[in-house]
């Protein structure tokens, strides 16, 4: 098999276990190929002795299987690099809470010895597609988490006028909207009191970050509905952030979201499952009571 490596440039400590992760990946016979900074970053600041088969620039590769070692942050780094690849994603969870990455090193080899011997499975998870069209530009960005419409400046909330299927939903007076995936239900969404959503429900929520009104809500709807923004500011720019890439909009911009033609498809052992995760990471049932 060959894989496609990417991994935490930031922290050493997330990295730490990509010597055993190769080890383990030689052992079994594997090709492997590793995104450039993150070989640098192994072989210059960690001193890892590693021979990669190839170096990754850009997004020109292809693997039967990619790697994220670090966080859940990493994975979604990765998984816009894969992109409309079909090349399905394991997350090894060195960060701290690991939705995506849910892997954690000491699981590894099994997972391997799983993965060699075609005892794994895989989760399409759903995919949004933000296009940004302006009088001079457009261009669409694509995200597995969320996207997020946010104030700039922490003295005034922003208006978000929003359209479900060509037709008016409300104006949201608050600091933001997050728009979510199932995927990313459990993310920025979960901070600000949105629903945490199976997976395979075929849905997108809509989540306001801090609404001035009592009477504003998360709400859910299929996902094949698309949804239209407009948005006035005091300083007649705001951020879009996608999946936590931030970029400044002006308010003459046109947000139309949209569910992606593609999917990312998650890497999952056979004991492994969504429900299984949100007890172990939220504490589901967990009595801490003395």
């Amino acid at each position: 098999m060959k894989f496609a490596l990417f991994g935490n440039t930031f922290q050493a400590k997330k990295s730490s276990h990509a010597q055993t992760l190769f080890d383990i990946l030689k052992s079994h016979g594997a090709e492997i190929i590793i995104d450039r900074e993150f070989y640098h970053f192994l072989t210059s600041d960690l001193r890892l002795k590693i021979r990669p088969e190839g170096l990754i620039d850009n997004n020109h590769f292809s693997a039967d299987m990619a790697i994220s070692i670090g966080g859940d942050g990493t994975f979604l780094k990765a998984a816009s690099r894969v992109g409309d690849k079909n090349i399905p994603i394991l997350g090894i969870n060195t960060g701290r809470l690991g939705f995506l990455a849910d892997i954690s090193p000491n699981e590894m080899e099994e997972t391997f010895d799983e993965i060699f011997n075609d005892k794994y499975s895989t989760e399409e998870r759903s995919v949004l597609a933000l296009n940004i069209k302006d009088k001079k530009e457009e261009k669409t960005i694509f995200a597995l988490n969320e996207i997020a419409i946010l104030k700039r400046d922490s003295s005034s909330m922003i208006s978000i006028h929003t359209a479900i299927n060509g037709q008016p939903l409300t104006t949201y007076q608050a600091d933001g909207l997050i728009i979510a995936t199932p995927t990313g239900s459990t993310a920025y969404s979960l901070s600000v009191g949105g629903p945490i959503i199976v997976p395979q429900s075929k849905t997108i929520s809509l989540t306001p970050v801090a609404p001035h009104s009592l009477n504003i809500r998360p709400l859910v709807i299929c996902d094949d509905f698309e949804v239209d923004l407009h948005v006035e500011s005091r300083s007649h720019n705001y951020l879009v952030s996608v999946d936590g890439r931030s970029e400044s909009c002006k308010e003459s911009c046109h947000l139309q979201i949209r569910k992606a033609s593609h999917t990312v498809k998650v890497v999952k052992r056979h004991n492994h499952s969504f429900f299984d995760t949100i007890r172990a990471k939220l504490m589901w049932g967990a009595d801490t009571r003395c």
